[in-house]
C-alpha cells in the first residue's frame, strides 16, 4: 500500500510540473501572437491585395 502511495505522489508532483509548464507556454504564444498582430495592424496600410 505505501507503494502506491508514493507512486502517486510522483505523479501528482509530475502533473502540477507539467501544468506550470503549459502555462508559461501558452502565455509565451499569447504574448508572441499579440505582438504580431499588432505588427500587422500597424502595416496594414502598405499590404496590398
Amino acid at each position: 500500500m505505501e507503494k502506491l502511495y508514493k507512486s502517486m505522489k510522483n505523479v501528482g508532483g509530475a502533473n502540477i510540473a507539467f501544468g506550470v509548464v503549459l502555462i508559461v507556454c501558452g502565455v509565451a504564444i499569447g504574448v508572441i501572437s499579440i505582438i504580431n498582430g499588432a505588427k500587422l495592424l500597424k502595416a496594414k496600410a502598405e499590404i496590398m491585395f
